[in-house]
């Protein structure tokens, strides 16, 4: 009787030390998937202890291409009827599937079958933080990316703003992403006028930006042969439309205007744009209307252009709708406010204009995040000392 206990005892010993021996080769066969970052690695090392540890005549994932010893699996990635054990994410979704070859002509024991059990939960994670990892090293890189194409654009902004006698001059673009699709461009010309712009691209983001930078370079090379407003829209126009599909779909919306300083005069081109705003002294507010389609929408367009005088005191006003698509709730800011707020700009410098519209935008949508890339230009003409009432 005494025997029998001890001897019941032993056992009990020796399962004992079996389990610990088991669980601590689990717990070194998890230091090593977890060892490594990368998702071939972590399969890699899942293969390799199945088949060493176990003695398994082989061990693969199907549809990975990744196999050790024995692994028979079709050219459809499946497996033939073998034990299989999915990796599974948090979320429950299959990530891979771990199939075993046993040795010929057995099955597997319920060791180890507990051990392949707990090594996949074991890999999931494993894998799971190695594709996380990943993504995250992809999306730091993305984000330098985009901080190095926001850099770019906006040092493709006017360095400075050009010092007009009599005039002054201001400008702000701010993306609603890191890059946007808003241009603005002043290029002085060689009969001392100034050629400027405002456009915007259909829609946001890279690919907005990237065409952006495309309709920069076409207007950059056309505006040194000095070409009159209405033809250079035109071909302007004919330009992106020729650029094929994807650029239609990326059509233009833009102001070009032209200022003769000494003449006190300026010209403008409205293609598909807001109305730009012109306000002089005495006067009822002017608005230029658009006079033909965006650019790139339809090929063989023609625009017209309107000229304007501008008297000392007179104040323009030329931005994309992000200024004025601003929304507190269901109230959208919407252009008439953005020419009442315009209108009522006490100061005669361009700067401080532009400041308080931006002031007045951001008081109205109370803080709420910015819908649109947002780009504005105000140009002013001072008034002269003889005509300031005294």
């Amino acid at each position: 009787m005494a025997a029998g206990i001890e001897l019941t005892g032993n056992g009990e010993t020796i399962d004992l030390q079996q389990q610990v021996a088991r669980l601590q080769a689990l717990l070194e066969a998890s230091r090593q998937v977890h060892s490594t970052v990368q998702e071939e690695e972590v399969l890699e090392q899942v293969l390799r202890i199945v088949v060493r540890e176990l003695e398994m005549a082989g061990a693969a994932f199907p549809g990975t291409g990744m196999a050790y010893g024995d692994a028979p699996v079709d050219e459809s990635g499946e497996a033939s009827e073998l034990p299989s054990y999915p990796l599974e994410d948090r979320e429950g979704k299959q990530m891979a599937l771990l199939v075993v070859t046993p040795p010929e002509g057995r099955e597997l024991t319920l060791y180890e079958t507990d051990f392949i059990e707990g090594l996949a939960l074991q890999a999931a994670v494993a894998l799971e933080n190695a594709r996380n990892h990943k993504r995250n090293i992809e999306f730091a890189r993305v984000q330098q990316d985009m901080d190095a194409a926001r850099r770019i654009q906006r040092s493709l902004l006017p360095h400075k703003r050009p010092a007009i006698p009599g005039y002054s001059v201001a400008f702000r673009s701010d993306t609603c992403y890191e890059v946007g699709g808003d241009y603005l461009d002043i290029v002085e010309q060689p009969d001392g006028s100034l050629l400027m712009a405002v456009a915007d691209v259909a829609g946001k983001g890279m690919a907005s930006a990237i065409m952006s930078t495309s309709f920069r370079s076409a207007f950059r090379a056309m505006a040194v042969y000095g070409l009159p407003l209405d033809e250079m829209a035109a071909r302007m126009n004919q330009y992106h439309w020729a650029e094929g599909e994807e650029a239609r779909r990326r059509y233009v919306t833009a102001i070009f205007f032209r200022l003769y300083p000494e003449k006190g005069e300026v010209e403008v081109v409205n293609a598909g744009h807001n109305p730009g705003f012109l306000i002089a002294p005495g006067e009822e507010p002017h608005q230029f209307e658009a006079t033909g389609t965006p650019l790139g929408l339809f090929q063989q367009m023609s625009y017209t252009s309107e000229r304007r005088k501008v008297p000392p005191g007179t104040r323009l006003l030329f931005y994309t709708d992000g200024l004025t698509e601003v929304f507190r709730g269901d109230e959208e800011f919407g252009p008439e406010r953005l020419l009442e707020e315009f209108s009522r700009c006490p100061a005669q410098k361009a700067d401080v204009m532009l400041d308080a519209m931006w002031a007045a935008i951001n008081q109205f949508s109370d803080g709420g995040p910015q819908g649109d890339d947002m780009t504005a230009l105000v140009l002013c003409r001072g008034v002269a000392l003889t005509e300031i009432p005294g």
